[in-house]
């Protein structure tokens, strides 16, 4: 399971402020206290708060900051074309980068293909269109194919594409969650070798009371269904315990007494 850490988020008050004051402690902090979590790769989201005109450059900013203390990957989070180039220039002068993300609309799809490509990026593909979010199983997998066909046509490995089915708050569309499970299933079905799957799993708790929990059942059926990545919080201790003792039920990975601290060592 590829975890990928959501924290350097400026939509979180401390990171938010960081960005403001151009305080890099905050940022290297989190970074850090992530990867010790468990996270094989960060998100890098600058958020709404910063003005349009400077995103890129804010953008460009956390990337070198958490530069200082990783070369793991850097998911390049934002939704302009712009922002994700700047962001990308920076991530890959020390280590690789996944662009998140595109969304199926044709325009859209060639262009940050393109970028992949340039860069040599993972990609994560978004069940998203232009008649906005796909609702259905087989509306995902229609975009999941373009999404596919697009990789090719651009020259991006199948085996650098992340399909992201969109997992909807369970408090707004209880019918959302059974849908991304199947959908999950039939994605990993949809070329040879597989598209990796990954989802933002803190959609799906947004608003409810009991987000933890949500999350970890969650976690653990969409691994069961084939789920390989997910964008969470790896300082949730118990999501990344129920996280690896699935894998190890599902014998992905190797038992032994002491695994749930061997999985943070082995990340070390």
């Amino acid at each position: 399971m590829l975890v990928i850490g959501e924290r350097i988020n400026g939509m979180f008050e401390a990171i938010g402020e960081a960005i403001k004051n151009k305080d890099p402690k905050p940022v290297r902090e989190m970074a850090e206290k992530q990867l010790a979590g468990g996270a094989d790769a960060l998100d890098i989201n600058v958020g709404t708060r910063v003005p349009k005109a400077e995103r890129a450059a804010a953008m460009r900013w956390l990337i070198e900051v958490t530069r200082e203390v990783t070369d793991k990957p850097l998911s390049i989070d934002n939704p302009s074309l712009e922002t994700v180039r700047v962001g990308l220039q920076a991530a890959t002068i020390k280590g690789r980068a996944i662009i998140n993300s595109t969304t199926g609309q044709a325009e859209k799809l060639a262009a940050f293909m393109g970028l992949a490509h340039e860069f040599g990026a993972g990609i994560v593909g978004l069940s998203i269109d232009e008649n906005g979010v796909a609702a259905t199983i087989e509306g995902k997998l229609e975009i999941g194919m373009r999404t596919l066909a697009a990789a090719t046509d651009a020259g991006v490995s199948i085996e650098d594409v992340y399909l992201d089915p969109i997992i909807l708050p369970v408090n707004c569309d209880q019918k959302a969650p059974g849908i991304v499970i199947e959908t999950i299933r039939q994605f990993r079905l949809l070329s040879d070798p597989a598209p990796h799957v990954v989802i933002g799993l803190s959609n799906l708790s947004q608003g409810a009371t009991e987000r933890s929990l949500i999350n970890r059942v969650f976690l653990t059926m969409a691994i069961g269904a084939g789920l390989d990545a997910s964008i969470h919080d790896p300082l949730d201790t118990e999501l990344t315990n129920t996280m690896v003792t699935a894998e190890i039920l599902l014998n992905k990975a190797i038992y032994s007494d002491s695994y749930l601290t061997a999985y943070l060592q082995g990340k070390a």
